[in-house]
C-alpha cells in the first residue's frame, strides 16, 4: 500500500537517524509530534479519534462510491444519458486495475485503519476509564468496518471462497514501531479477514458502554454490524443471535409511518431547476442531522453537516439536480413498481414530470433519501446501519434454521410498518426468502445493500444500463467484475499482493 511504503522508507531513517550520536539528528520535527507524544490523555484521544470518524466521509468510502456501488451494480438503478462522467465503468461493469474508483477505496480504508490502531493503541493504554474504553471500542468497530468493506470488495464472498485470498491484515502497532520488518503483507486469506472482523467487534461490544448518539459507534451498533457480518458469512445460527441481541436489548424503534416518510410540497415544472421544486420526503428522510439521543431506526451514519460535507463530491449530489447536483443516478421502473401505493417508501422514490431529466427519455424515478444538497454542501448522513436492517437478517437467519413462522413475524414487522394496508406475507418454503429479500431490496434501496444479497447468495440478475432506450447486462456469479481488482498502483509497491483473476 503506496502510505505503508512511505511509511516504512521513514521508519527505517528514523531507526538510522536515532542510532547516530548528534543530538541534532535526534529532535523532534519543528511542525509536528511523534505518536508516541500526541495521545496522552482522554482529550487527545477524542480529538484523534474525531478525526478517524472524518475520514469515512471521504468520497470514495461512504461519502459517496460505496453506498452507491451497492445499487448501481445491481438492479436498481443507472446513470442518465446525460452525464458528468462519473461512475460509467461501475454502471458498465468495466472496472479495471487502473481504476481510479477501486483505486482510491483501498488506499483510503487502510488510513483509516492505520489511524484506527492508533486510537486502539493509545486507548487501552491510558487507564481503562470508561471514555478510554468506549473510545477504543469505537476504534475497533470502525477498524472491523474497514476491514469488511475491503473483503467484500476486493474479494469472493465467504460463501464461496473463505480460502481464496482477501486482503492484508496490518499488525495492529505498524502505525508507530519502527522495529516492524513486514510492511509489504501478502492477502490474508478471506476467512482471516473474516476472523479479525469478528474479533474486533467483539472487542468493540464488551468495550463500550456509552451513547453518544448515531454519528458514533454504540455497543448496539457493533452488535448490528457483527450480525451483518454473520449474514455475509452465511452463519445463520450467529447472525440470529447478534441480531436478537439487537431487537431485544438495544431500545432502538422503528417509526411510524407518517414519521418515516411525510411527503410535502411538489417537483413540479419540466427540470430540478424549477423555482416550483419543493418537493420534500419529510419524516426521517428529511431531518439532515445525527441523532444524539434518541434511538429511532438509526445505530450508525457518518455524519455530516453544513461545515463538515465533501460538497459536490457527497453522495446527495449524484442522485439529485437540485442546488446545483448532478443527478447521474436513477431509479429503474423495477424497483418503482415493488412499492404499494399505500407503502410510505413510495415517497423516497418519485416520479418526476416528463423532461425533467434533461437527456433522458422515458419515466423518471428519483431518489429522495438524501434530499438535503444546496449550493455547494450537502448535509445529509450516510446511513451505516438500521434497526430494519437488523430484523431483516434476523427473519433471514429464522429462514435458514427451519423457523418458517418467526422468519414471516420479523419480515412482517418491517413490510407491516412502512406499509399499514398491507395484510403481511404468510408463505412457506422457499418463497419465503424470495419474499425477504424483495422487502431488502424496497427498504434498503439507495443505501448500498442489494449487491451484496444478490452477490452473496449467488445469484444472477439484470443490470440496468440505461432504461430509455433499453440497455442491459446479464450478471451471473461467474462475472469477474464482481470484485474489484487489486489497483495496479499497490502492486507496483507490494509485490507481494497477487492480482484476481480476470485483471
Amino acid at each position: 500500500m503506496r502510505h505503508k511504503i512511505n511509511l516504512f522508507v521513514f521508519l527505517v531513517i528514523a531507526v538510522f537517524f536515532t542510532s547516530c550520536k548528534k543530538s541534532y539528528l535526534t529532535r523532534d520535527p519543528y511542525n509536528a509530534v511523534s505518536l508516541s507524544t500526541a495521545i496522552k490523555s482522554e482529550a487527545d484521544l477524542s480529538v484523534a479519534l474525531n478525526g478517524v470518524y472524518s475520514q469515512l466521509r471521504n468520497t470514495d468510502l461512504f461519502g459517496r462510491t460505496l453506498p452507491l456501488k451497492g445499487d448501481l451494480m445491481a438492479d436498481n438503478v443507472y446513470v442518465t444519458t446525460s452525464n458528468s462522467n462519473r461512475y460509467i465503468s461501475i454502471n458498465n461493469f468495466t472496472t479495471t486495475s487502473a481504476d481510479a474508483y477501486p483505486g482510491a477505496i483501498w488506499p483510503n480504508a487502510y488510513v483509516i485503519i492505520k489511524n484506527a490502531n492508533n486510537v486502539i493503541n493509545a486507548g487501552l493504554g491510558l487507564g481503562g476509564t470508561t471514555n478510554t474504553n468506549q473510545y477504543a471500542g469505537e476504534a475497533f468497530a470502525i477498524r472491523a468496518l474497514m476491514y469488511f468493506e475491503l473483503v467484500r470488495n476486493f474479494g469472493h464472498p465467504y460463501t464461496v471462497g473463505q480460502n481464496d485470498p482477501g486482503v492484508s491484515i496490518v499488525p495492529d502497532n505498524l502505525a508507530f514501531d519502527p522495529t516492524i520488518t513486514t510492511v509489504k503483507p501478502a492477502r490474508s486469506t478471506v476467512k482471516q479477514v473474516y476472523t479479525q472482523v469478528i474479533s474486533d467487534l467483539e472487542r468493540a461490544y464488551t468495550l463500550m458502554t456509552v451513547y453518544r448518539g448515531t454519528a458514533y459507534f454504540s455497543k448496539y451498533a457493533a452488535r448490528a454490524l457483527e450480525a451483518r457480518v454473520y449474514q455475509n458469512m452465511g452463519d445463520w445460527v450467529n447472525a440470529k443471535a447478534m441480531a436478537l441481541d439487537v431487537i431485544n436489548n438495544s431500545g432502538w424503534v422503528l417509526l411510524a409511518p407518517a414519521a418515516y416518510v411525510s411527503p410535502t410540497g411538489s417537483l413540479g415544472g419540466t427540470s430540478a431547476a424549477s423555482a416550483l421544486n419543493t418537493y420534500s420526503p419529510g419524516g426521517y428522510w428529511a431531518s439532515p442531522s445525527v441523532q444524539t439521543s434518541t434511538k429511532n431506526e438509526t445505530f450508525f451514519e457518518v455524519g455530516s453537516d453544513l461545515l463538515s460535507n465533501n460538497g459536490f463530491d457527497q453522495i446527495g449530489f449524484i442522485y439529485l439536480q437540485v442546488g446545483g447536483g448532478y443527478g447521474d443516478i436513477l431509479g429503474n421502473a423495477e424497483l418503482y413498481n415493488l412499492y404499494s401505493a399505500t407503502d410510505v417508501r413510495r415517497g423516497l422514490m418519485p416520479l418526476a414530470p416528463a423532461g425533467y431529466r434533461s437527456g433522458q427519455a422515458g419515466n423518471i424515478y428519483l431518489c429522495y433519501k438524501y434530499p438535503n444538497p444546496a449550493n455547494g454542501a450537502d448535509k445529509d448522513d450516510t446511513k451505516i446501519i438500521r434497526l430494519s436492517d437488523v430484523l431483516l437478517i434476523a427473519a433471514e437467519a429464522y429462514y435458514n434454521t427451519a423457523d418458517i413462522p418467526n422468519a414471516n413475524l420479523y419480515l412482517n414487522k418491517v413490510a407491516q410498518q412502512r406499509d399499514p394496508a398491507f395484510a403481511g406475507y404468510a408463505n412457506a418454503g422457499a418463497q419465503v426468502l424470495e419474499d425477504i429479500l424483495t422487502e431488502r431490496r424496497k427498504e434498503l434501496a439507495f443505501e448500498g445493500s442489494r449487491f451484496w444479497d444478490l452477490v452473496r447468495l449467488q445469484r444472477s440478475w439484470t443490470k440496468t444500463r440505461n432504461q430509455n432506450p433499453l440497455t442491459t447486462i446479464a450478471v451471473t456469479p461467474a462475472n469477474t467484475q464482481l470484485i474489484f481488482a487489486i489497483p495496479q498502483a499497490e502492486r507496483d509497491a507490494n509485490p507481494n499482493i497477487v492480482q484476481n483473476p480476470g485483471y
